[in-house]
C-alpha cells in the first residue's frame, strides 16, 4: 500500500474527523519501541476532546496485555520483556472487537511504568465514547492473532521517526525507570532494536504514515 507521509497536524484533523462521522471509530496506531505512538496518541484524544467534548475519545494502550512480570519469569521471557510473544495478543484483539460496537461500558487494562506493570480494569471506555486510539508494537503484524486487527481498526498509522532520535528516546525513558545508561542503551539497542526490525516492515499496512 502507497501512502504519503501525514503530519501530526493532519493526522489530529484525521482523527477530529473518525470522531464525528457517525458509528464508533478505533484508531490504531502502530510503530517502534520510541517512534512516538503513545505522545501522538494523548494529542489525539486532547485535541478530539478540546473540539468535541471531553470524553468523546479515550486512549488505549496495547501495553496494558503485556504479561505480568511473574509470568515473564516463569517464561524464561523477562530478558525480552517487549517481543511480540511478551503480551496476551488475543486477549488485546478479543478487546479491540469488543470496541468495536460495545454499548455497554467497556473497562480495559492499562500500563504502570512506574512498577513495570499491567494494571486490570484501569481504563473506563463508555458507550458514548466516539474514538478510541490504542498504540502498540504490533498493531499492523501479519501474524495470528494480530493479522484480525486490520478488520477491526477504522484507520491504522505508523508512527516514523529518525532512528537516532528514537534511541535517545528509549535510553532516556530507560533511565527514567531506573537504568543506568550504559544498561538503558543496551536495552534499546539490544531488545527494542529487535522488536524495532520486525515492526519496520509493517509501515505498508497503514493507512498513513506519521511523521513525529
Amino acid at each position: 500500500m502507497s501512502h504519503p507521509d501525514s503530519s501530526v497536524d493532519d493526522a489530529v484533523e484525521r482523527a477530529v474527523e473518525l470522531a464525528s462521522a457517525g458509528p464508533r471509530a478505533v484508531l490504531g496506531i502502530a510503530g517502534a519501541p520510541g517512534a512516538g505512538k503513545s505522545t501522538l496518541a494523548r494529542r489525539v484524544v486532547a485535541a478530539v476532546d478540546e473540539r468535541l467534548g471531553a470524553g468523546t475519545a479515550v486512549q488505549v494502550p496495547m501495553d496494558g496485555f503485556h504479561l505480568s512480570n511473574a509470568a515473564l519469569d516463569a517464561l524464561g521471557r523477562h530478558d525480552r520483556k517487549g517481543a511480540v510473544d511478551t503480551f496476551d495478543a488475543d486477549g488485546y484483539v478479543a478487546l479491540v472487537r469488543r470496541l468495536v460496537a460495545a454499548d455497554t461500558t467497556v473497562w480495559a487494562p492499562d500500563f504502570d511504568r512506574r512498577i513495570d506493570e499491567p494494571v486490570a480494569g484501569s481504563i473506563a471506555l463508555p458507550p458514548t465514547a466516539r474514538l478510541v486510539v490504542s498504540e502498540g508494537n504490533y498493531l499492523l503484524d501479519d501474524a495470528e492473532p494480530w493479522a484480525a486487527l486490520g478488520d477491526l481498526f477504522t484507520d491504522t498509522w505508523f508512527c516514523a521517526v529518525d532512528d537516532g532520535v528514537r534511541v535517545d528516546r528509549l535510553v532516556g525513558r530507560h533511565m527514567r525507570h531506573g537504568r543506568d545508561h550504559d544498561a538503558a542503551r543496551a536495552w534499546a539497542v539490544e531488545v527494542d532494536g529487535v522488536n524495532a526490525a520486525r515492526v519496520a516492515p509493517t509501515v505498508i499496512r497503514a493507512s498513513r504514515t506519521v511523521r513525529t
